[in-house]
């Protein structure tokens, strides 16, 4: 069970993982020693999964974000699809859902462009997918990758 200590150091974590771990200490009253064994147990444990740098989409010709439903046919292996989809290197997220059996993608690319050259050429050519339905962003309010801790 993690105590009151590490979710609020999970909490510090996760707005900034760069924080140097004598400022974690300060802020959660224990040594820095003490702190990261408590870190390296979580990391052990799981709980930590890994560290990432956020890096601006504007500067690397990523700005166009669209969520993608990828249809696909009764008779084929779903994970196989969703490896497919996976290994598209403009492929943020992939989620298999329920409903429709199809997946829901995150993708980023340069502009509209090359979401249309992404959804003809690597999208629709993997074998089972039989459509697909797309939702360019307008406007973002909010991305995040964190997690609510209580």
């Amino acid at each position: 069970m993690i105590d009151e200590t590490s979710l609020e150091i999970l909490r510090i974590l996760q707005e900034k993982a760069r924080i140097p771990n004598i400022e974690v200490s300060r802020q959660v009253g224990l040594a820095p020693s003490a702190v990261l064994e408590r870190i390296r147990k979580m990391e052990k444990q799981g709980v930590i999964d890994g560290y990432e740098v956020r890096l601006n989409p504007g500067r690397f010709a990523s700005s166009q974000i669209a969520f993608i439903q990828v249809m696909v046919s009764a008779q084929t292996e779903t994970a196989k699809i969703g490896l497919q989809l996976a290994a598209i290197p403009q492929v943020q997220e992939v989620h298999f859902t329920a409903g429709e059996d199809c997946y829901l993608i995150k993708i980023r690319a340069a502009d509209t462009a090359e979401l249309g050259k992404l959804l003809h050429s690597r999208i629709s050519s993997i074998e089972g997918v039989i459509a697909t339905k797309t939702a360019p962003v307008l406007a973002t309010y909010k991305e995040t990758a964190r997690i609510p801790i209580p």
